[in-house]
C-alpha cells in the first residue's frame, strides 16, 4: 500500500523535473531569429508579441516566454519599438533586450555649414521618423520647439543624431537645438577678453561665416582673427557667404559684381557689422575660433586655389596676392576693380576673380 501511495508522488516529482528541464531549455537554448526586424507596437501585449515570435519560428511556443516574463516580474515592462535580435540569442536575453528598450536606431547626419533649409530637408527625408513638421514655416517650427520669435538659422548643432521607429522629427530638432545652446554657452563662458560681441548670438553669427569661408581646421582661427580685426576697426566684413545667403534661391553658383552691389540685410559689402542672423550651422571648431581668435594683424585673405589662403595686413599685399593666385599673374588693370574685401574662395563660372 505504501508503495502505491509513493507512486503518484514520484510521478509528480518526475513531471516537475521534466517541466523544469524543458523551461530551462526553452529559456536558455540559442534561438535563430534571422535578419528580420520585430516591432513591438505601443499597447501591444506580452502574449501577442510572444505569439508573433512563435509564429515566425523564433520561439518553439509562446507559453514558456510569457511564464519567464511573469516569473521575473517583467510582464508589463516591454518597451515599444523596432528590434533586431542576433542569431544565438536566448529567450532570457531577448526578454532583457525588450525590457531595456535596446531598439534599432537610425542615424540622421547634420553637416557643418548646412543651412536650416538643408537641415530640414534631411529631417524630412529620414526614414522611420514620424513627421509632424511638414509644411510648417521656420517660424512655426521654432514656436513648436518652444522658442517663438527666434530665427531658426544657425540654432541647431551639426552632428549625428540617432532615433528609433515612432520617434518624431521634433525630437531630433529639440536635441540639436539643445546641443547648440549648451555648446555656445560653454564656449562663451571661456571666451577671450575684449571681443567685439554684445552677446553669444553675435558670436554664433560670425562663427557661421567662418564655417562657410573655410573647411581647413588650421585656418579657422586666423580667418576669425581677420573678421574680428575688421569689426574692431569698423570695416565691412565683405564676405561672399553672407551675400550668397541674402541672394537665397537666386544664387546659381556665381557671384557677379552686381550681386556684391545689390543691398540686402545680409550683404556685408553694402552694410557694416554682422548680418541679422547666422548664415549656416557652425560646428564647435568655428565657435571656438571666433571666441578664441588667432592673434593676427591681417585684414585680408585670398584663396590659393588649393583650399588654403594667403593672409595680408595691407591692401597692397593683398592686391599682390590676388594677382598671383586669383588673376594668375594678369595685371589688375585688365579687369574691373571693385572695393577690396576680406577674402573668399574661387567659385564656379566666376568671370571676374579680382573681387578680393
Amino acid at each position: 500500500m505504501r508503495a502505491l501511495k509513493r507512486k503518484p508522488v514520484f510521478v509528480l516529482l518526475a513531471a516537475g523535473v521534466v517541466c523544469a528541464a524543458y523551461l530551462l531549455w526553452a529559456w536558455l537554448h540559442p534561438l535563430s531569429p534571422g535578419t528580420g526586424t520585430y516591432e513591438i507596437k505601443p499597447g501591444m501585449s506580452l502574449r501577442a508579441f510572444a505569439h508573433e515570435l512563435s509564429g515566425r519560428d523564433v520561439l518553439s511556443e509562446s507559453h514558456s516566454f510569457v511564464l519567464l516574463a511573469y516569473l521575473t516580474g517583467h510582464n508589463r515592462h516591454m518597451r515599444s519599438g523596432e528590434y533586431r535580435f542576433h542569431d544565438g540569442i536566448t529567450a532570457w536575453e531577448l526578454l532583457d533586450q525588450i525590457v531595456a528598450g535596446r531598439v534599432i536606431e537610425y542615424p540622421v547626419v547634420l553637416v557643418e555649414g548646412w543651412t536650416f533649409r538643408q537641415f530640414l530637408q534631411t529631417i524630412e527625408e529620414a526614414p522611420k521618423l514620424t513627421h509632424t513638421l511638414s509644411g510648417l514655416s521656420p517660424d512655426a517650427i521654432m514656436a513648436r520647439l518652444g522658442h517663438p520669435g527666434e530665427a531658426a538659422e544657425g540654432r541647431f548643432f551639426p552632428d549625428t543624431y540617432y532615433y528609433s521607429t515612432g520617434q518624431t522629427d521634433l525630437m531630433i530638432m529639440a536635441n540639436a537645438y539643445d546641443k547648440m545652446r549648451k555648446t555656445l554657452e560653454q564656449q562663451w563662458a571661456t571666451r577671450a577678453a575684449d571681443l567685439p560681441f554684445k552677446d553669444p548670438y553675435e558670436a554664433l553669427i560670425l562663427a557661421s561665416i567662418v564655417e562657410k569661408e573655410t573647411g581647413r581646421a588650421d585656418e579657422r582661427g586666423r580667418i576669425a582673427g581677420v573678421f574680428i580685426n575688421r569689426l574692431r576697426l569698423g570695416m565691412r566684413l565683405q564676405s561672399d557667404p553672407t551675400v550668397i545667403y541674402g541672394m537665397g534661391r537666386y544664387y546659381d553658383g556665381n557671384i557677379r559684381l552686381k550681386d556684391l552691389k545689390h543691398d540686402t540685410p545680409y550683404n556685408t559689402y553694402t552694410r557694416s557689422g554682422l548680418p541679422p542672423t547666422p548664415v549656416a550651422m557652425p560646428g564647435k571648431d568655428s565657435l571656438y575660433a571666433v571666441l578664441h581668435p588667432a592673434a593676427t594683424d591681417a585684414l585680408y585673405f585670398v584663396s590659393r586655389g588649393d583650399g588654403s589662403h594667403v593672409f595680408s595686413a595691407t591692401l597692397e599685399e593683398h592686391n599682390q596676392a590676388v594677382i598671383k593666385y586669383q588673376l594668375k599673374g594678369k595685371p589688375r588693370s585688365s579687369v574691373p576693380s571693385p572695393p577690396p574685401r576680406a577674402g573668399a574662395r574661387p567659385r564656379a563660372r566666376k568671370k571676374i576673380s579680382s573681387q578680393e
